[in-house]
């Protein structure tokens, strides 16, 4: 209301995905006591502004946190951006001039106004001014939403605020700024957190995600993760970004398979900086980052997957192998009797051996196991007579 009555505009519309049916309820009963409180509505406290708030759901496109695509969804089209200018402050909602701002920003507005700039401006860096609110997820003892001051450390908030690793587990990477952040190591963590601070590291401030990895994950398959949700929400409409992202995928795939090689690293950073150069909007542009900062910070689990065959953090499934243990195996048949595939050979009390080139690594010998004589091996070295197909 207040940013309307500065550009003198009679509407205001909140957009907000229809998933959120707690926050959609919430929202409506603010907008209804702010209507009965007078503070919205014809003539606000008698004067002749009115102003009037009406909420647009969206239906989960990811694409549509770009200004342009989010006023086409709200009019009713398909979230798709558009070339700029004409900016939406020119021509935006239905053609009208429009501010798009994150209702984040729009609610530091009132408390400016109420301390002052001055106190407002103590808060912060030099450039980045105020607090941030960030969503602490991941391998952390602390998980949940936590508000903090712009220049706080990666290490105070991970260390302090989220209390520390989860399982005593040693700190691997932090990724920020939701899919389309980058992953910052342990290098990063005295990295003040600040807008320019996290696009420098190769990540981005982005949406407040935050999500902390450990020792156990491997990081190839963390950009795949990521790349992966990045291909389902391109809207489409521009080439780098809707053919792009799917070959890196393909490529990065293929590396969590075993089956990449040397050229594929160099295919990976090439098509990268390509993407992020020439895609139309904020998701393109960004998208490459996880995979450029883990090709960066992590370049040798990139080479043990293409080069030794091998994930260190035993993530990537095709990279693993079930074996049997010759000590512990009574020969009790159980996971011969379970093993989709026949791959378990051997007789009754004899020790069993799993056939590599026919196990289809689904878990249920190592399940049905009652004696701990199955267990998956990240380096297993294969008979010649049960090579790997």
């Amino acid at each position: 209301a207040i940013c309307g009555y500065c550009i003198g505009a009679t509407k205001g519309l909140i957009y907000i995905r229809a998933e959120y049916p707690l926050a959609i309820k919430r929202l409506k009963i603010a907008i209804k006591q702010a209507e009965e409180y007078g503070l919205l509505g014809q003539n606000i406290f008698g004067t002749d502004f009115s102003f009037d708030i009406t909420l647009r759901y969206g239906a989960g496109a990811f694409v549509c946190g770009e200004e342009t695509a989010l006023i086409h969804s709200m009019e009713g089209k398909r979230g798709e951006p558009t070339n700029k200018p004409p900016f939406p402050a020119q021509k935006g909602y239905l053609g009208k001039p429009s501010n798009v701002n994150n209702v984040e920003t729009l609610a530091n507005i009132p408390v400016i106004l109420l301390k002052g700039w001055e106190w407002f401006s103590s808060i912060g860096t030099e450039k980045s001014k105020g607090t941030k609110v960030f969503a602490l997820a991941g391998k952390i003892n602390n998980v949940g939403l936590i508000e903090v001051p712009m220049g706080i450390t990666l290490r105070e908030i991970i260390y302090e605020i989220g209390g520390g690793i989860k399982g005593g587990k040693k700190f691997k990477a932090v990724q920020t700024g939701g899919p389309s952040g980058g992953c910052l190591t342990e290098k990063h963590l005295d990295t003040p957190i600040d807008y320019e601070s996290l696009t420098a590291a190769g990540s981005m401030m982005g949406s407040g995600g935050m999500i902390v990895l450990d020792e156990d994950d491997c990081m190839v398959s963390v950009a795949k993760f990521y790349l992966d949700f990045i291909v389902e929400e391109s809207c489409g409409k521009c080439t780098p970004c809707r053919i792009g992202n799917k070959r890196m995928y393909e490529i990065l795939e293929r590396i969590c398979d075993g089956k990449g090689t040397e050229e594929d690293l160099n295919k990976l950073y090439n098509l990268s900086n390509v993407i992020k150069d020439t895609s139309l909007c904020g998701l393109g542009q960004t998208s490459p980052n996880p995979v450029l900062s883990t090709l960066s910070n992590f370049h040798d689990e990139y080479e043990e997957h293409v080069i030794d065959k091998k994930c260190r953090s035993g993530q990537c499934k095709n990279l693993l192998y079930y074996v049997i243990d010759e000590d512990n195996c009574v020969g009790c048949t159980a996971c011969v009797r379970v093993c989709p595939v026949n791959a378990i050979t051997g007789a009754k009390k004899q020790t069993h051996n799993i056939q590599q080139d026919k196990c289809i690594k689904c878990g249920a010998c190592m399940e049905k196991c009652q004696f701990d004589a199955i267990s998956l091996k990240a380096d297993y070295k294969v008979k010649e007579t049960s090579d790997i197909s």
